[in-house]
C-alpha cells in the first residue's frame, strides 16, 4: 500500500521548487486568482508562523499587519495557483509555531535576523 501511495505521488503531483524557509522568515508568496475568465498574480507578503504537514499535505501560515488588523492565510505547498516564494528576510525564533507572535504589537514584534557566516 506504502509503494501505491508513493508512486502516485510521485507520478501525478507535480513538486515545484521553492526555496527552504521555516518559522520566523518574512517571504512574499506569488499566487494566481481567477476572476471569471481573466487571471493576475497577487502577492502576500508577511512572516511564516508555522509549517506543519509532510509530503502531499505540507501547508504553511503565513500572517501579515494591515492596518492595524492581522490576517493570517494557510498556503498548501502543492498549490498548482502559486508561482514562486520569495525570501525577503531569514528570522531567528527558537520555535518550530510562534503562535506567541500573534499577541506581540510594536517593537515586540520584531523578529531579529538570522545571523549568517
Amino acid at each position: 500500500m506504502a509503494d501505491l501511495m508513493k508512486f502516485v505521488k510521485d507520478e501525478f503531483v507535480t513538486r515545484k521548487d521553492f526555496p527552504d524557509f521555516g518559522a520566523g522568515d518574512t517571504i512574499t508568496v506569488f499566487y494566481e486568482i481567477k476572476e471569471g475568465e481573466k487571471t493576475r498574480t497577487q502577492f502576500f507578503k508577511g512572516v511564516v508562523i508555522q509549517r506543519r504537514g509532510s509530503g502531499n499535505t505540507e501547508t504553511f501560515t503565513i500572517r501579515k499587519m494591515s492596518g492595524a488588523i492581522g490576517v493570517e492565510r494557510i498556503f498548501p505547498v502543492n498549490l498548482p495557483a502559486l508561482q514562486k516564494i520569495e525570501i525577503n528576510k531569514k528570522g531567528a525564533v527558537r520555535r518550530a509555531r510562534i503562535f506567541y507572535f500573534r499577541e506581540l504589537t510594536g517593537k515586540k514584534a520584531k523578529i531579529k535576523d538570522k545571523r549568517r557566516f
